[in-house]
């Protein structure tokens, strides 16, 4: 239908703003911003639009126009729509903030320009219906995005920042124009409705085996996996939007790849499986460096490794439902978070009270933990009573588990000999609310994503080894986390941090393999020749 292609619009009105701009439409760098603003609230105007569509005439697709006989065509349906709406409204956001953090800043013209493309890449992305248009979106947003990080270019950190991010960045687009390759010559479409209607009637075989792990690969390089993290934790030299849209939107793109195609997806356990080891690894990894790290930024881009993690680890689990609602919620806070890291020491300071309210012994801590299990237990049991419980797959269950050991950190300052009873009670009322917040929320990410994402299949015994050895490890690292205040004055304890704090040392073997820690400015290297 050709109402499905109004979506389309969205990054139209962009494209056509940066275009004005570039050609000095806006006669200033102040006008430009503002005109990069004002288009970015036409997209969101667009997006809502398009839910509109999407709830009046349902899901489908629309084809645009013919590239040497291959047709290119848009997708309207619940996933698209929820990430064109995250991504014009964060778009706006970022541009909003953008006018006035760069005002009169040299070069605010071109960053707007850049900014603008950026947006479009990624817009064309969470909409493509098409392979064609899909790998070429996701290779723009990439290019597009390079130009931002290297928006002070004279910098050698953003240099060997953004060199490492290309050079992993191009092997992601090689990898995923190599299954789309694969994928149409086994299917024999570039339509993806078609490519996922074939897959979830079971078609494919090891073809589209070989597919799925090279779009695993393609999304974990995308997503700063392990041991491919550094590139995220380094590209801090470019402005503060750009951090913004790059943590709670650029990023993102891997766990989406995952999740658009996660028919093929299911028919390869065993990239599932990885996608299990590599996301749990990643998250735990991500989180307790975070917590060494000195720096605003810093520790948020290590947060972020983690949270990317978490979300790889969804949809290994075959979670798509949920990998999709954590891909909002994160890059709405991650959002809030960067834009507001300017004024976080102001606010940290102003409170005047370092450190836990009270610190837990480990009597504290094991009721904690006994305590918050059981309000995830009596939450579950409420929700299947009401709900039913054959909706419930063992891996929501777990995920759920895990989630709720994060909230027993902070039911363990509650519980703690010191704690005043305010704390106590809060603490409590925040851990329910987190397990009623996860079943409903669940519930409705299903139910909106209900014929669009596949079921969670049963798990198999290996799904099994992976979900318990994930209780264990989340729950050990909680525990630890907990119960820092009673082991972090250990002798042995300085040293694991001075060895967390520097990431493992990871990122320094990465350097040496591609060479970053060998770029010069371009400055240098024109006075060179």
């Amino acid at each position: 239908m050709l109402t499905h292609s109004l979506p389309l619009l969205a990054p139209i009105a962009l494209a056509v703003t940066a275009g004005l701009i570039a050609k000095g439409q806006a006669q200033t760098p102040e006008r430009a911003a503002l005109w990069g603003e004002r288009a970015g609230l036409a997209g969101l105007g667009l997006a809502l639009a398009s839910l509109a569509l999407l709830i009046a005439f349902g899901p489908g697709a629309s084809p645009l126009l013919g590239l040497f006989g291959v047709g290119v065509s848009v997708r309207l349906d619940p996933v698209s729509v929820t990430m064109l709406l995250l991504v014009s409204f964060i778009g706006w956001v970022v541009l909003r903030y953008a006018r006035t953090y760069l005002d009169r800043e040299p070069g605010q013209a071109r960053f707007t320009i850049w900014l603008l493309a950026t947006l479009v890449a990624v817009m064309l992305l969470v909409q493509a219906g098409n392979l064609v248009l899909f790998t070429a979106a996701w290779i723009g947003s990439s290019l597009c995005l390079h130009k931002l990080l290297l928006f002070y270019p004279d910098r050698i950190a953003a240099q060997r920042g953004a060199h490492k991010k290309f050079v992993t960045a191009r092997i992601s687009d090689a990898s995923l124009i190599l299954a789309a390759v694969l994928l149409i010559a086994t299917y024999g479409s570039t339509d993806i409705g078609t490519i996922l209607t074939l897959a979830h009637s079971g078609q494919g075989g090891i073809m589209a085996g070989l597919a799925a792990g090279l779009l695993a690969l393609s999304a974990l390089l995308k997503s700063a996996q392990f041991p491919t993290h550094g590139w995220l934790t380094e590209v801090m030299e470019t402005p503060t939007p750009v951090s913004a849209l790059l943590h709670a939107g650029v990023v993102n793109a891997g766990g989406f790849l995952l999740i658009r195609f996660a028919d093929v997806m299911l028919l390869s356990p065993f990239v599932l499986a990885l996608l299990v080891m590599i996301g749990g690894f990643t998250a735990l990894f991500g989180g307790l460096i975070m917590l060494t790290q000195p720096a605003v930024k810093t520790s948020l881009a290590w947060s972020t490794v983690g949270q990317m993690g978490f979300m790889i680890l969804q949809c290994g689990l075959a979670l798509f439902p949920l990998a999709l609602l954590h891909i909002v919620a994160h890059s709405l806070y991650k959002a809030h978070a960067f834009l507001s890291s300017g004024g976080a020491v102001e606010r940290v300071a102003a409170i005047n009270r370092p450190g836990p309210v009270a610190v837990p012994n480990g009597g504290a801590v094991s009721r904690a933990f006994l305590a918050a299990l059981g309000i995830y237990t009596a939450v579950f049991a409420l929700f299947g009573l009401v709900f039913g419980f054959d909706g419930k797959s063992p891996q929501a269950i777990a995920l759920g588990a895990i989630l709720i050991f994060g909230v027993a950190y902070l039911l363990a300052q509650g519980l703690a000999d010191t704690a005043p009873r305010a704390l106590t009670r809060r603490t409590s009322a925040y851990s329910a609310g987190a397990a009623i917040s996860y079943f409903a929320l669940q519930r409705v990410a299903e139910w909106l994503t209900a014929g669009t994402l596949p079921l969670t299949p049963p798990p198999g015994p290996l799904e099994w080894a992976l979900i318990t050895l994930a209780l264990f490890s989340f729950g050990l690292v909680a525990l630890a986390q907990a119960t820092f205040p009673l082991w972090s004055n250990h002798p042995a304890a300085e040293g694991l941090r001075v060895h967390l704090a520097n990431g493992l040392y990871a990122n320094a073997v990465m350097d040496r393999l591609l060479g970053g820690w060998r770029r010069v400015s371009p400055s240098k290297s024109g006075a060179s020749k």
